[in-house]
């Protein structure tokens, strides 16, 4: 593990104990304390870096108060603009920031967009109230106010997933620092049901990341390998990579389970990253708020069994970085000047590489989800409802097996992170994913397979493991 990765991981284990001292707290010293301590890990790790993080956000609430109605369009404007600013500093000759900036700066860009957003609806909300002249009662999600200048500030530095994530909205914020009797949501339990598979991913990445080092594939000696072994390769190296995301994700939800962030009731259906979807009462007292059923859906980053098990390509992205898709879906694929799903699907990757960096591999890899999801909606349409039950399930497996496939090959873009490296490897196992999709995808026309947006996804299944078992 490099230095920064021991670094994240401190940040991560030492935010669970802050978090049950924040638990129990009143709103004034939930909000101040925990964006207390955000700004000073930022400051610690960012050093004189943190003042990219304030232009932002002073940016961003500039253009709130001045344009409310239609702020969204120009936060996000703004935000990935200055990713670029931010991102060329080295080549514009100023001091390059730590990589923790960047961390910093990738989720407040998610953060600053969401409040903005928010922030237009509310407005929204009241000029067709005026227009009614009737007021209407309270709106699931709805914010009560628009947030001051401090308010603002923080909700950015609040301390909960500063660097790691998950991302969360200005309205999960809101009822975090407001939750009715903090101390009948359960923590401890939660936490440790969560925690206990994170020990072994963690034994797991070192382990297949000492066995398996990226390095190797930029030596020249790597490409003196037969074809299976270079082939084989980028398996463990995906599986290292999951290995680690799963064991930093999960220690950021803990961080929030033990500070009882993102816990709503399983009544109001929360979803990751957008919260409840139903509206739910708060309770009246501390014998009806403990005999509630809560959940931390809000805040899950990862289902590392989906993830691993799903069937397709389409679902593997839903169970990877879950809040953060969330917002992909919600700001940016709903907005895509298109209706094609495909090419809808195109654009918000194209502008998550961009939020990700400037690296080509990033885009290389991004870029071939489009095609991946083109040729499996075709070809999963025109074949799969033609098999008999059996045949379905051998389809499965397949598909599951060519997916993981494809995730392995697009995951080397990711962290070769370089043109040549990128394209290295892939020309040296013959670009076989991208022939491979292209292949499905005209077969798929051929057999007269529909457009993926337009399946029936009710009849499509998400993993090869029984609902029970997934549910456990």
């Amino acid at each position: 593990m490099s230095p920064e990765e021991w670094t994240y991981l401190v940040v991560l284990l030492i935010s669970i104990p802050i978090g049950f001292l924040f638990k129990k707290a009143g709103p004034g010293l939930k909000r101040w304390g925990a964006a207390a301590v955000g700004l000073g890990l930022t400051l610690f790790t960012c050093g004189p870096h943190t003042l990219h993080s304030l232009v932002t956000i002073l940016g961003t609430w500039a253009l709130i108060q001045a344009q409310p109605c239609s702020c969204h369009a120009l936060a996000l404007a703004w935000t990935f603009s200055y990713l670029l600013f931010f991102r060329a500093l080295s080549l514009l000759g100023l001091p390059t920031p730590t990589p923790f900036t960047n961390a910093v700066q990738l989720l407040l860009t998610l953060k600053l967009v969401s409040l903005a957003s928010e922030v237009q609806d509310l407005h929204l909300a009241q000029r067709k109230e005026m227009a009614s002249g009737f007021s209407k009662g309270p709106t699931l999600g709805l914010l009560p106010d628009v947030p001051s200048l401090m308010e603002t500030l923080s909700y950015s530095y609040c301390y909960v997933g500063i660097m790691t994530g998950p991302f969360f909205r200005y309205r999960t914020y809101l009822d975090w620092l407001e939750q009715p009797f903090p101390g009948a949501v359960p923590s401890l339990r939660p936490l440790l049901r969560r925690a206990w598979p994170a020990p072994l991913f963690g034994l797991l990445f070192l382990l297949s990341s000492h066995l398996f080092p990226l390095e190797a594939v930029r030596e020249d000696a790597f490409y003196a390998r037969p074809l299976p072994a270079r082939l084989f390769y980028m398996i463990p190296v995906f599986f290292a990579f999951r290995m680690r995301f799963y064991v930093a994700w999960i220690a950021a939800e803990c961080g929030c389970i033990a500070a009882g962030f993102g816990a709503y009731p399983v009544a109001a259906k929360a979803r990751a990253g957008g919260g409840p979807t139903l509206q739910c009462p708060p309770p009246s007292s501390p014998e009806k708020a403990a005999s509630l059923e809560y959940d931390y859906e809000t805040i899950r980053n990862i289902d590392c069994y989906s993830t691993d098990f799903c069937v397709r390509v389409r679902d593997g992205m839903r169970y990877w970085n879950m809040t953060v898709q969330w917002w992909l879906a919600q700001y940016i694929y709903k907005s895509a000047p298109t209706r094609s799903y495909v090419l809808r699907s195109a654009w918000t990757m194209l502008l998550s590489a961009y939020w990700h960096g400037l690296h080509p591999g990033y885009y290389l890899s991004f870029l071939t989800i489009p095609l991946c999801l083109a040729a499996e909606g075709r070809l999963e349409s025109a074949l799969r409802g033609r098999l008999s039950p059996g045949g379905q399930k051998a389809w499965d497996w397949v598909h599951w097996f060519l997916k993981m496939r494809a995730y392995d090959y697009m995951c080397m873009g990711f962290v070769l992170l370089s043109l040549a490296d990128t394209l290295r490897y892939w020309a040296s196992i013959y670009f076989c994913i991208h022939f491979l999709a292209l292949a499905a995808l005209g077969l798929g026309l051929a057999l007269g397979g529909g457009s993926p947006s337009r399946r029936k996804a009710a009849s499509q299944p998400t993993s090869l493991a029984p609902e029970k078992l997934r549910e456990e």
